[in-house]
């Protein structure tokens, strides 16, 4: 049942006509997805991921996505439960947020930010997955709210910790 709750799509952040990088959230994770140059062994890149910055690049070339003191990351992150992969031409970096169900408008700030109506329709869909993670019995792929999403974070005594 909560794989219906999973992130539908990919969020695409565009500059310039071309796509820099997609992105997906759930309750505890933000990913990112990078599409790699070719021709260049999978070897050589590399990411850098700390609490509010990230780097990525080119062995020996300076970093090509990077979040700076004027675009840092938009909220937090535990660094020692955030990880990269790359496979089939793609980087693939799973961002742990320090706040679970905490709703992301982009990955990185002012970058790329979700429109009104998609903002809210991520913030419905990670408050149904705080309720299909606390009430595992239950389906809530069919769920809907009518009016103003609350926080999925603080609803009704906020999310349980394990």
């Amino acid at each position: 049942m909560s794989e219906k709750l999973a992130p539908g799509k990919r969020h695409a952040f565009m500059h310039n006509g071309q796509k820099v990088f997609e992105w997906d959230q759930t309750l505890e994770e933000v990913n990112m997805y990078i599409e790699l140059p070719k021709g260049v062994p999978t070897k050589l890149f590399r990411c850098t991921i700390q609490a509010g910055h990230m780097e990525v690049g080119i062995r020996g070339n300076p970093p090509y996505l990077i979040t700076s003191t004027s675009h840092n990351l938009a909220h937090p992150v535990k660094t020692d439960s955030s990880f990269w992969t790359i496979e089939d031409g793609e980087m693939h970096i799973t961002l742990q947020k320090r706040e679970k169900g905490k709703t992301w408008s982009s990955p990185i700030q002012g970058q790329g930010l979700l429109d009104p109506y998609a903002a809210d329709q991520e913030q419905k869909r990670l408050m149904l997955q705080r309720f299909q993670e606390e009430n595992p019995g239950f389906d809530f792929s069919q769920a809907q709210f009518s009016g103003t999403c609350p926080d999925p974070r603080t609803f009704m005594g906020g999310i349980r910790s394990d």
